[in-house]
């Protein structure tokens, strides 16, 4: 892998969508607390990765419904495990309000070195039903992450073993498989899912 290369086109979607969010930051202010919307969704790209069942994963798989997106690994330490249990909170907390539209949350693997199939279909349990894990080969993995402005990064330790450096944010990717808006670390549960709500209330 490239770094350098990856790290400036990464560096380049996420400056197109610091912008978008400054274009539209009044726009939006007195409405949303925690989510920044994209002015212009970002379309996934073609890719073609495995899920937790082994079934095949594409853009496709994200047509037709939302879905609340974190990149991470299954020996992440800290943030990982918390990210995925508040993200389990919001989606109980709406699939227990009159919304109609429950997001699906997916997480995709960024170590599939070591995140079978296997592997992931024991994590994801612990965090709620349906969630979907995600792994596949690193070359279609970089396709995405590229596309959506994810950084990660595989770092050795001094032992011979190594951990994986990765962006923190959740991704909402709307029914029309489009990167639609990005909830940052911290997650307050509260505002995330009022933004959350706001956000699958005015889709058409």
């Amino acid at each position: 892998m490239n770094t350098k290369k990856n790290f400036i086109m990464i560096l380049l979607i996420m400056l197109m969508i610091i912008s978008a969010w400054i274009i539209n930051q009044n726009k939006h202010e007195s409405e949303f607390k925690s989510v920044l919307i994209l002015e212009k969704p970002i379309q996934l790209p073609e890719f073609s990765l495995i899920n937790h069942k082994k079934s095949p994963v594409n853009k496709n798989t994200f047509a037709g419904q939302w879905d609340l997106v974190f990149f991470g690994f299954t020996n992440c330490p800290d943030i990982c495990p918390a990210t995925l249990h508040t993200l389990n909170q919001v989606r109980q907390k709406i699939k227990a309000s009159d919304l109609k539209k429950t997001p699906r949350v997916v997480l995709i693997s960024v170590d599939p070195e070591r995140d079978t199939p296997e592997v992931l279909t024991e994590y994801i349990n612990y965090f709620g039903d349906q969630n979907i894990g995600i792994t596949g080969d690193i070359k279609e993995l970089t396709k995405l992450t590229k596309a959506l402005g994810i950084f990660f990064e595989k770092v050795m330790d001094d032992y011979d073993n190594y951990t994986v450096n990765h962006s923190a944010a959740v991704l909402l990717i709307n029914p029309a498989a489009e990167f639609s808006a990005l909830f940052s670390a911290p997650h307050v549960i509260e505002d995330f899912i009022d933004d959350l709500k706001r956000i699958l209330d005015n889709y058409s």
